[in-house]
C-alpha cells in the first residue's frame, strides 16, 4: 500500500514552486557531459494581486499577508543568480464603481527581472496595500513586455478571483502570447477561487501548453511519449492512454493521484483506490494490472499506482489473442479510481509518468552489489525548502546536508540524482520545535521512490515536540547501487532500482489534534556513493532518456508534457480540483505548466 500526503501550507507549496519553475538547464548535446553544463536561471516575472478582496482574513492576517510571508519565503531561498521581476495592481485606488476608470489601469512594474536584490525585494513586496481593482489582462501583457525579448520566460500569477476589468481578457491575452511564438511559460496560482475565476486561470495557463486528456475507451486514447503529464480523473471513472512500444523494450506507466484534507470522515469511510491495466491490440486484456489502496485519505494522501510491462519483449507464438499483449506495437493503459472515500471532490489531478526502456544488448554486471553505506556528513545544513510535488521536487546536489522547516501537515519532496553504478544512504533528524503535549502529537514519514513513483522503503515515528530521527531502527534509508540487473534480484525493493535517474526523499509532518502552525526544523544527512558506471548497451539510443527526462523542449506537440497544482481550502467548494490540500485552509493553488520547462530544469 502505497500512500503519501500532499497537505501543505500555501507559503512552502508557493515559494518551493517558484523556485522550481524559475531554474532553467543550459541546453546540452544529445548526449551531454554533466560536469560541463551549467545552470541557467529563466527570467521570471511575478505578478501580485493586490485588489480590495486580498484583505479577506485568513489565518495568516488577510491573504495579503499570506502571499507576502510566500514571496519572503521565496526570496530568502531563491539561488543568488536568479532573475526575478514583480509587478502588482490594486493598490493606487479604492474598488468602488466611482474608482474602475483608474482601478483598471493600475498595473505597476515594481521590480525589473534583473539579478534578485533581496533587500529590495523584499522592501517592495512589504511595501504593497491592497485596495483596488483586479486588471488581470492588462497586468499580464505589461508583465510580458517586461520579460527579455527571447530565450525561455515565465510569469507567475497570484490572485484570488476573476478579471474585474476585461477587456482586455486574460485568457485572450495569453493566447495572444503563445500565438507570436514566445518563448513564454504562465503559471496561474488562485486563492480560494470560485467557479468562474479558476476557468479563467486555467484558460489562461493551459494557453501555453496542453495536458494529455486520457480517453473514455482504448480506441480513441491518446499516445503518449516517454515524459510526465498531466490529467484529471473523475470518481469511478476509467481513463485510456496509448503507448507505442518498440521490439524488445520495456514499458513503465505511472499515475500519483492526490487527495485533499477532509475534517470529520471516519475510517471505515476513509479509503481511495486506484487500479492500472495493460491491453494490446484491439483492446485485448494482457492480464497485467495493479491495485493500489490508500487508507486515511482525508489526512492529505497522495496514492502511486505502477507498472511494469514487459510484453514487448516476448515473441509472439502464432495465438491470435495473446499475440496482441506481445512484440512490438501499440499498447493501451488504463487508470481507474475504483474505490472511492467520502468528502473528496468529484474529480482530481493525476499525474502520468510514461517511460520506455529499449532492449539491452548487453546488461553489464550481473551481481547485486551491497547496499550503500551511509557516512555521517559534517558542517551546518544547506538550505533546501521541500517541493510539495514529484514535480516540483527540490534537487539535492550529492553528498551534504540539507536543512529544511515543515509546518504540521505537510509532505515535502527532494529528488537525488543516481548514475548507474551509484547508490544512496540518507537519514531524516527532526528537532525539538518546543511544543509539548498530548494535543501536539503527530507523526513524521519518509518515503523512498524510484523513478517511476515506485515505494522502495518507508518509515515513520511519533512526533511529540522532541527530537528523533528516521529510520529509527536501522543506520539509514538505503538503495543498492543501480544496475540492470537489479530488476532480476530477490528483493522486491531492490528490483526497482534498476534504472538510473532521479530517486525520491518525501518527508511528512502528520496534522497535530490542535490546529497551530509550529515549525518543525528538519535535516537530511545524504550520501551519495559508488563510482559511475558504463551502464546497459541498449539497441537503440536512448538521448532522451527512458522517462524523456534529457529531451529538449518539444513546444510543437499537442501531448507535450505538463504540470497542474491546485491547492485548495476545506471550506471551500467541492467543485474545486486540488493536488496538495493546505493544512490552514487558506488558500487554493491552480497552475497548468508547460512541461518543457521542467523537462530542462531535469537537466541541470
Amino acid at each position: 500500500m502505497r500512500t503519501m500526503s500532499r497537505f501543505t501550507t500555501f507559503t512552502a507549496v508557493f515559494a518551493a514552486c517558484l523556485l522550481g519553475l524559475t531554474m532553467v538547464a543550459q541546453q546540452a548535446s544529445a548526449q551531454p557531459n554533466r560536469s560541463e553544463q551549467t545552470a541557467k536561471y529563466a527570467p521570471t516575472m511575478l505578478i501580485l494581486d493586490a485588489s480590495g478582496s486580498m484583505q479577506r482574513p485568513d489565518p495568516a492576517g488577510t491573504m495579503m499577508d499570506a502571499a507576502k510571508n510566500a514571496v519572503r519565503t521565496f526570496v530568502g531561498a531563491a539561488p543568488a543568480e536568479s532573475k526575478v521581476g514583480l509587478t502588482v495592481y490594486g493598490t493606487s485606488t479604492g474598488n468602488t464603481e466611482a474608482d474602475k476608470p483608474v482601478g483598471c489601469r493600475d498595473v505597476q512594474v515594481l521590480r525589473q527581472p534583473d539579478a534578485l536584490d533581496r533587500a529590495a525585494f523584499t522592501s517592495a513586496v512589504d511595501g504593497i496595500k491592497a485596495s483596488g481593482w483586479t486588471p488581470m489582462g492588462t497586468a499580464l501583457r505589461q508583465a510580458a513586455q517586461t520579460l527579455p525579448n527571447s530565450g525561455p520566460r515565465s510569469i507567475v500569477l497570484v490572485s484570488d478571483g476573476d478579471d474585474t476589468c476585461a477587456p482586455p481578457d486574460p485568457c485572450a491575452v495569453a493566447q495572444e502570447l503563445k500565438k507570436q511564438g514566445i518563448d513564454l511559460v504562465l503559471h496561474a496560482i488562485g486563492f480560494a477561487v470560485d467557479d468562474k475565476a479558476r476557468a479563467q486561470l486555467t484558460c489562461m495557463a493551459q494557453a501555453t501548453g496542453t495536458p494529455i486528456t486520457g480517453a473514455a475507451s482504448y480506441d480513441k486514447a491518446p499516445a503518449a511519449t516517454p515524459g510526465q503529464y498531466l490529467d484529471t480523473i473523475g470518481q469511478k471513472e476509467k481513463r485510456y492512454y496509448a503507448v507505442d512500444v518498440p521490439a524488445g523494450a520495456t514499458a513503465y506507466f505511472s499515475g500519483i493521484v492526490s487527495f485533499p484534507r477532509v475534517p470529520g470522515i471516519s475510517t471505515i469511510d476513509d479509503f481511495n483506490s486506484l487500479r492500472l491495466q495493460v491491453f494490446g491490440r484491439e483492446g485485448q486484456d494482457c492480464n497485467a494490472s495493479e491495485t493500489e489502496q490508500a487508507s486515511r485519505s482525508s489526512d492529505g494522501v497522495a496514492l502511486t499506482i505502477s507498472k511494469t510491462f514487459d510484453g514487448a519483449t516476448k515473441q509472439p507464438t502464432g495465438s491470435a489473442s495473446s499475440d496482441r499483449c506481445k512484440g512490438a506495437g501499440r499498447y493501451y493503459f488504463s487508470i481507474s479510481w475504483e474505490r472511492v472515500s467520502l468528502g473528496v471532490p468529484a474529480r482530481l489531478p493525476i499525474e502520468l509518468l510514461v517511460g520506455i526502456e529499449p532492449a539491452a544488448t548487453d546488461p553489464g554486471p550481473v551481481a547485486v552489489l551491497p547496499p550503500t553505506a551511509f557516512v555521517e556528513p559534517v558542517g551546518p545544513g544547506k538550505p533546501a525548502p521541500g517541493g510539495g510535488s514529484f514535480t516540483v521536487a527540490t534537487t539535492l546536489d550529492g553528498s551534504g546536508r540539507y536543512s529544511d522547516t515543515m509546518q504540521p501537515g505537510e509532505y515535502l519532496f527532494y529528488r537525488v540524482k543516481l548514475d548507474w553504478g551509484q547508490g544512496l544512504a540518507y537519514r531524516v533528524h527532526f528537532d525539538e520545535n518546543g511544543v509539548k503535549g498530548l494535543n501536539v502529537v503527530s507523526n513524521i514519514t519518509t518515503t523512498l521512490y524510484s523513478p517511476f513513483g515506485d515505494e522502495i522503503d518507508w518509515d515513520s515515528h511519533v512526533y511529540t515536540g522532541t527530537a528523533g530521527v528516521l529510520p529509527s531502527n536501522d543506520p539509514a534509508m538505503v538503495t543498492v547501487p543501480i544496475r540492470y540487473h537489479n530488476r532480476d534480484a530477490d528483493q522486491a525493493d531492490v528490483r526497482k532500482q534498476s534504472v538510473a535517474g532521479w530517486y525520491f526523499i518525501a518527508v511528512k509532518l502528520g496534522s497535530t489534534f490542535e490546529e497551530g502552525h509550529t515549525p518543525v526544523p528538519v535535516r537530511l544527512d545524504l550520501t551519495v556513493a559508488g563510482t559511475p558506471e558504463p551502464g546497459p548497451v541498449y539497441s537503440s539510443a536512448l538521448n532522451g532518456g527512458v522517462l524523456g527526462e534529457n529531451a529538449g523542449p518539444r513546444l510543437d506537440k499537442p501531448l507535450d508534457r505538463a504540470v497542474a497544482q491546485d491547492v485548495s481550502s476545506s471550506k471551500s467548494s467541492q467543485n474545486w480540483i486540488p493536488i496538495a490540500a493546505i493544512g490552514a485552509g487558506v488558500v487554493a493553488i491552480l497552475g497548468v505548466v508547460l512541461g518543457w520547462l521542467f523537462i530542462r530544469r531535469r537537466r541541470s
